[in-house]
C-alpha cells in the first residue's frame, strides 16, 4: 500500500543475532527450509501479476459480502489478465464477511477460484491487514470520496482488534479458511498479514502477526506462507517476518536502481523472492523500468492496481483531486473498465515479457 523508503537499506539487514532475541518463541520449527522454498519456486513460471479487486468494489467487504459479490465483473477483469499473460493475484479477503455467513463466504471463495483457473491464474490470500480505514460495518459500503485514493479500503481487524471474542474469532476465521483450502493448488501462497504496523500501529502489531503464523502453522497447508516486508525501519516485525515466511515476499515502490538494490539485501536469505507491491508512476516505479529488472532477477511480479474502479488508486496516496478529474499521469492501474489499457505500450510491454 505504502512504502517508507529509508536512506540507509543497510537498516534492513536482519542479523542471526537480532533475529533469534527477537523471536525466541517463533514457530520456527515448521518453516519451510530454504531448499524447499526454492524448489516449490522452480515448478512454477515467473509470476507475474497484481493486486486485484474488481472495479465494482470499494473494499474487501464488498467484493467477498453475499449482495455485492460480482462474479461477472471478476470473470471479465481476469480475462483481461490473462489477456496479458499475467498468472498471479494478490486478493485479499475479510474477516467481517466470514463471520457473517461462513459456508456462503467459504463458497465465494471456491467461485472466485474457480473464475480464476479458467484463466490459468493463481491465487495469492491475505487474511490480515494495518492499511487505511480502521473502522468496518457489515452491509453496504460508503460510496468512494471524490479523487481520494482508497477511501474506503479497511484494516482488518483494525480498531475491533481487542474487544471481547475478537482474537478467538480471527483465530476461528484464519482457520477455518485455511483448513477449507490447505491442499488446494490454485492457491499458491498464504499472506497472513498485509503492511503490520501500518497507521502507526509499529510494533503494536507485533502480537497478531505472531499468533497469525501460529494459527496457519497449525493447519499446516501444503501452500507457503509469508507475511511482507515493506517498512525497513520496522526492526522487529522485519526480523520476525523474515524468519517465519516460507517464501519472502516485499514491498517496494521505488525506482529501478533502489529496488534493485532491495532485492539484493533480500537474496542473503537464500528463499524465493515476490514483490507483491509495485508501480507507482508517479514516484518513478514504472513498469517499463521495474517489471524487466524483476524478471531478470528472477524475482516475482505483482503491481498495485488492475483495472481502475472505486478504489480511486488512479490518484496517489497523497495527493487528491477534489474535482474528480483524471489526473495528468495515473498513480496505479492498467486498465479502463472497458478493457482499454491506460497505456497501450505498458500493455505490450508486459505480454512481451510474459511471453505473451
Amino acid at each position: 500500500m505504502r512504502f517508507t523508503l529509508l536512506t540507509a537499506l543497510a537498516a534492513a539487514f536482519i542479523s542471526t543475532t537480532s533475529v533469534n532475541t527477537i523471536a525466541q518463541n517463533a514457530p520456527v520449527a515448521k518453516v519451510w527450509p530454504a531448499a524447499k522454498a526454492n524448489t516449490w519456486y522452480a515448478q512454477h513460471k515467473w509470476m507475474s501479476g497484481a493486486d486485484f479487486i474488481p472495479s465494482t468494489a470499494i473494499n474487501q467487504l464488498e467484493m467477498w459480502q453475499a449482495d455485492s459479490f460480482d462474479p461477472k465483473t471478476i470473470d471479465k477483469e481476469l480475462g483481461y489478465a490473462e489477456g496479458i499473460g499475467f498468472n498471479t493475484m494478490r486478493v485479499f479477503l475479510y474477516s467481517l464477511a466470514w463471520q457473517q455467513g461462513k459456508p456462503g463466504f467459504k463458497k465465494r471463495i471456491d467461485d472466485y477460484l474457480a473464475i480464476a483457473d479458467k484463466h490459468h491464474i493463481k491465487t495469492m490470500f491475505v487474511f490480515f491487514d494495518d492499511c487505511w480505514n480502521a473502522d468496518a460495518k457489515i452491509g453496504k459500503q460508503p460510496a468512494p470520496k471524490t479523487g481520494v485514493h482508497n477511501s474506503g479500503w479497511l484494516q482488518d481487524p483494525g480498531n475491533r482488534l481487542g474487544t471481547p471474542g475478537q482474537e478467538a474469532m480471527l483465530k476461528a476465521y484464519v482457520t477455518d479458511v485455511m483448513t477449507a483450502f490447505k491442499n488446494d493448488k490454485r492457491i499458491l501462497l498464504w499472506d497472513l498479514y498485509n503492511e503490520p504496523g501500518n497507521s502507526k500501529k509499529k510494533d503494536a502489531s507485533m502480537d497478531l502477526l505472531v499468533k497469525v503464523f501460529t494459527w496457519a502453522r497449525a493447519v499446516n497447508p501444503s501452500q507457503p506462507l509469508s507475511v511482507g516486508l515493506w517498512d525497513w525501519s520496522f526492526e522487529k516485525l522485519n526480523a520476525y517476518q523474515a524468519l517465519n515466511s516460507d517464501v519472502i515476499t516485499y514491498h517496494d515502490y521505488t525506482e529501478e536502481p533502489s529496488h534493485l538494490k532491495t532485492i539484493q539485501m533480500l537474496k542473503t536469505h537464500g528463499r524465493p523472492l515476490i514483490c507483491t507491491e509495485y508501480m507507482a508512476r508517479t514516484r518513478n516505479s514504472r513498469f517499463e523500468t521495474v517489471m524487466p529488472m524483476l524478471k531478470k532477477e528472477n524475482v516475482g511480479a505483482l503491481n498495485w492496481g488492475f483495472v481502475a474502479g472505486k478504489t480511486n488508486t488512479i490518484y496517489a496516496w497523497d495527493t487528491p483531486m477534489p474535482n474528480g478529474g483524471e489526473p495528468k499521469e495515473w498513480f496505479h492501474d492498467i486498465f479502463r473498465k472497458d478493457g482499454t489499457p491506460y497505456k497501450p505500450e505498458e500493455v505490450e510491454l508486459i505480454k512481451k515479457l510474459n511471453g505473451k
